[in-house]
């Protein structure tokens, strides 16, 4: 009986587990057969990746809407994530083979590596900070070679001795560059940019063999116009890190390009544009999905002020005077070393700049594909000497002086000195003035550029009043251009005990004149001339016209005349004689002026059909042999236009442009005449003979 109930209990079990084991084999063809799709599908490994489609910048347009800097297509080559190995031998391979076809066609590709490329390896110059981040970056010791950071590179990226050894240093220099770049699903890698159609094709035909590997066309920067105003129009290049820290959280990525000077950095916001979004669906790693779900918008057009022939214009009035003054033939001849200057004209109903000429300049395309060339350019073209040259102001400072003294209630209009040449309130300082101009009041001080009469207003005001009035009328102050410019500074005491240097009571009457230690920009000068203008209000120059969308056909903004300051007539006639003197010094010529056979045939402004106001000058540089010329103005006199200064580094007779530069503005088809050059050996053989230029003096 016991036998009989084990035997039954085994059954039971027995039958327990084959309905166990049914049960499962129900459930695997649940599984496996009905629902196996299903499953398969929830086996698969999904990812969602997005990745930034980035907007064409906007252009930059002068006035008349000519294109200053416009984009075309370029093809640039990409790398992307999602399509590339992981293996690095065979990303060494891609990198490898896609650097030798560029390389084969001169096609240079991005290397920011601060190694030299071939050995004996050696950091780069003026590379410091990026030293420090390499070092950082790749873990070697701060104190480590070049060519302690190659081979480090070397072990890390696994790049064998089957390469040579530049091709080892390409690889190590790209495998560098995409950790500086982020290089990941959702950020592709710019291999090169703008390469040349044939590459396109060469590049193209061996995709196969470089998974990842992409040839897309986007916008290129384009200088349509790269002699216009160069440094005020500035450039753009890949973002730094330093950059990337400050802006990343304003959608900023490490391959972004910037704008990194000139109009390109000041209106980069509008200028960018709004990046897209591309959405990638990877299953096991294999993309199996591709969206645009988010479309770029281009960056918006910006409208200058400058119009580009008449900037080109000024450019070469002041180029070309400098190489008359640089090949004179006169024995009376002054300023042939002039080796640079500016010139600046805005106008005078709002402060836009019309013109800003530096010389020496460059181009902008010469700046990118030379850069070596420009930068090393005899007397720094790379400076722009309209916004950020300081120098003395010399007698053009006499109409702040003037201001200052008429509005203090130190002149009237019948207040006389005399000028015997010498200056001798002092026993043991004695300056002197260009000539002996008798007893004269205001009018005919700024007319002759008398110094005894100004420095005798000067030393009765003292150094704070006069350089309140130069602060009002902009003269060592920001400007605020829109791309910058240097402060300079008016000479007090206090501005000189900041720098350093020690004050004495006679350097009241040097900066009555626009001497001593003051220094001031062209545009400054310009600023001064059109608040004179407009009889005291002072406008903020700018250079920004307005805004557009990319298309120009929808206006975003508009720059109106700002006034910065006003400055009070007290005297009810403080400006009107002010621009009297000016007046009279425009129509002041004394000596002879150059013969007809010379350059200028026709400098005086007493030929333009209307009054013209100016104020010359003739500044110290560094000796006081060693001078420079200035000038400042506006035309016409009674109903101004235009306000315009400029400055000769070493130079002499400046006030000889001053008719061109306003024939070039009311003439669109002025073309500036260049002066005949005579070869020293056919001035020496009697081959042609010389032009005579008499002096003229300021």
């Amino acid at each position: 009986m016991q036998k009989f109930f084990e035997r039954l209990r085994a059954a039971f079990f027995f039958i327990v587990i084959l309905a166990a084991l049914a049960l499962c084999c129900i459930d695997l063809m649940k599984i496996q057969i009905v629902n196996g799709a299903e499953y398969l599908e929830k086996a698969k490994t999904t990812r969602m990746a997005s990745q930034v489609i980035t907007s064409p910048r906007g252009e930059i347009i002068d006035r008349s809407g000519n294109e200053i800097v416009s984009n075309k297509t370029g093809f640039n080559v990409i790398i992307e994530k999602a399509f590339f190995p992981s293996d690095n031998k065979e990303i060494n391979r891609i990198i490898c083979g896609i650097a030798k076809i560029l390389d084969k066609d001169g096609v240079e590709w991005i290397d920011s590596l601060p190694i030299t490329m071939e050995q004996p390896y050696e950091y780069l110059e003026a590379q410091d900070s990026s030293i420090v981040k390499l070092r950082k970056n790749i873990s070697v010791q701060p104190y480590a070679t070049a060519a302690d950071c190659i081979e480090a590179m070397y072990k890390i990226y696994e790049i064998d001795e089957s390469y040579s050894e530049r091709e080892k240093r390409i690889i190590a220099g790209v495998r560098y560059e995409m950790i500086l770049r982020s290089f990941s699903l959702s950020n592709r890698y710019t291999f090169a940019e703008d390469i040349p159609m044939d590459t396109v094709v060469k590049l193209k035909e061996a995709a196969y063999s470089f998974d990842g590997m992409d040839i897309v066309e986007e916008a290129v920067r384009v200088y349509e116009a790269g002699d216009v105003a160069p440094h005020l129009i500035g450039t753009v290049g890949a973002i730094s890190a330093e950059e990337y820290e400050e802006l990343k959280d304003s959608g900023y990525a490490l391959n972004d390009v910037i704008g990194k000077s000139g109009i390109e950095k000041a209106m980069e916001s509008e200028l960018r544009g709004t990046k897209g979004t591309r959405t990638l669906e990877l299953v096991n790693g294999v993309v199996t999905s591709d969206l645009v779900t988010e479309e770029a918008c281009p960056g918006n057009t910006v409208k200058l002020t400058l119009d580009i022939d008449y900037q080109r214009d000024v450019q070469e009035i002041l180029e070309n005077h400098i190489l008359w003054l640089n090949n004179q033939t006169s024995t009376n001849k002054k300023g042939e070393n002039a080796d640079a200057g500016a010139v600046v004209v805005l106008d005078v109903k709002n402060g836009a700049l019309l013109a800003a000429a530096t010389y020496p300049t460059y181009d902008l395309n010469d700046y990118l594909t030379d850069y070596a060339s420009v930068v090393n350019g005899e007397n720094s073209p790379l400076t722009n000497r309209a916004t950020n040259g300081l120098y003395r102001p010399g007698s053009t400072f006499k109409t702040v002086t003037a201001t200052a003294a008429l509005n203090e209630g130190y002149l009237t209009s019948k207040s006389t000195i005399t000028c015997n040449h010498k200056y001798t309130y002092w026993d043991d300082y004695k300056p002197e003035c260009t000539g002996w101009h008798g007893t004269i009041n205001v009018v005919t001080a700024i007319e002759k550029s008398c110094n005894i009469f100004f420095y005798e207003v000067g030393r009765l005001m003292g150094p704070d009043l006069i350089a309140r009035y130069a602060n009002m009328y902009g003269l060592g102050t920001d400007t605020y251009l829109e791309t910058g410019g240097s402060k300079g500074v008016i000479a007090t005491p206090q501005s000189m005990a900041d720098r350093g240097l020690e004050w004495n009571a006679g350097l009241v009457v040097q900066e009555a004149i626009g001497q001593s230690e003051t220094a001031v920009t062209p545009l400054q000068m310009a600023v001064q001339a059109c608040t004179i203008a407009n009889k005291g209000v002072r406008y903020q120059p700018h250079l920004v016209d307005s805004v557009y969308n990319y298309t120009q056909d929808r206006l975003i903004s508009k720059t109106p005349a700002t006034t910065v300051q006003v400055i009070p007539d007290n005297s009810g006639e403080t400006f009107d004689l002010v621009i009297q003197g000016m007046k009279k010094a425009a129509a002041f010529a004394p000596y002879s002026y150059p013969a007809k056979k010379d350059y200028y045939t026709d400098y005086l402004l007493t030929s333009l059909p209307k009054e013209t106001a100016i104020k010359t000058g003739t500044p110290q540089m560094t000796t006081k042999e060693d001078t420079g010329s200035a000038f400042i103005g506006f035309y016409p006199a009674d109903e101004p236009e235009i306000a315009f200064s400029g400055f000769i580094e070493h130079g002499e007779y400046s006030k000889f442009i001053i008719k061109q530069i306003i024939d070039a503005y009311y003439n669109k088809n002025y073309v500036p005449a260049k002066p005949v050059i005579v070869p020293p050996e056919d001035i020496l053989s009697g081959k042609t003979p010389p032009a005579e230029t008499t002096a003229v003096s300021e």
